[in-house]
């Protein structure tokens, strides 16, 4: 795990005490949170970040009363999946959340992940100036423990164009122009088994533009309990993404690492 994506990570953590004291001292409109966690894998989208090895997560979010808020959340990832970087993703965002009907939001916004110093590589440790960074709008509706968002990304997807397809993006991958537009469809549903056991369901899909080789499915099933004030997690997550273009690692060697593979991620996690 990257010393300076911890220590990034550790630092916006020690705000948490502080957000949550301003957060007393502001009126009813305003609210300020906060979350750190502790994950043996990273999956984003089913994919794994970290190749398969354990992250340092942490957020702090302002929610208005009039529905706006404002977020960001950072954790450590891999240098080899971001090359030439701090191994530290960095997201952004905000949006409107607000009630359509009765037990029913909507809500729209926009996610910036950033990955500071990444460039993407043209050749083994030759750097380029191709950023890996996305911008994704949203869309999203809950209604109980139902919800669902679709993004779509407003930029190359996390870098993937006709300069990046190849080495640089995915090993044997042809290039076929721009991905912007690519999208994400986001299901959950969270069944309350009493007891403070909680059942989290997610089913995703990943549209890439262009590049249909890299699109797939993903799932998860966990199980969430509190304890103590911290929430214990144990979830099954997966994907049917192809082994060819989400695989670490030497194909051919015992080194591989499939990053798309079924896994038992555990967690622990509070919110302040």
């Amino acid at each position: 795990m990257n010393s300076k994506s911890l220590i990034l990570i550790a630092t916006a953590t020690l705000m948490l005490g502080a957000a949550r004291a301003e957060t007393a001292a502001t009126t009813s409109e305003h609210t300020l949170s906060s979350n750190i966690a502790l994950v043996t894998d990273y999956r984003f989208r089913g994919i794994s970040q970290t190749w398969r090895l354990p992250a340092l997560q942490g957020g702090i979010d302002y929610a208005h009363s009039s529905g706006l808020y404002l977020g960001t959340w950072a954790s450590n990832v891999s240098g080899n999946s971001y090359n030439n970087g701090a191994g530290l993703e960095l997201d952004l965002y905000g949006g409107y959340k607000f009630a359509v009907a009765q037990d029913l939001s909507l809500d729209i916004g926009a996610l910036a992940y950033v990955y500071p110093g990444a460039r993407l590589n043209s050749a083994p440790g030759v750097a380029t100036d191709e950023k890996y960074d996305n911008l994704d709008v949203y869309v999203g509706l809950s209604s109980g423990a139902f919800s669902a968002k679709l993004s779509v990304a407003a930029t190359d997807y996390f870098g993937l164009n006709s300069k990046t397809a190849g080495y640089a993006y995915f090993s044997s991958l042809p290039a076929k122009g721009a991905s912007k537009g690519s999208a994400y469809l986001d299901l959950n549903y969270r069944f309350d088994l009493g007891g403070g056991f909680n059942l989290d369901t997610h089913i995703g899909h990943l549209a890439v533009r262009r590049y249909s080789e890299l699109s797939y499915t993903d799932f998860k099933l966990g199980l969430v309990k509190e304890v103590g004030g911290f929430n214990l997690g144990a979830a099954v997550i997966g994907t049917n993404a192809e082994t060819a273009y989400y695989q670490a690692g030497n194909a051919a060697g015992a080194d591989a690492k499939r990053l798309g593979k079924t896994t038992l991620v555990l967690s622990v996690a509070r919110s302040f």
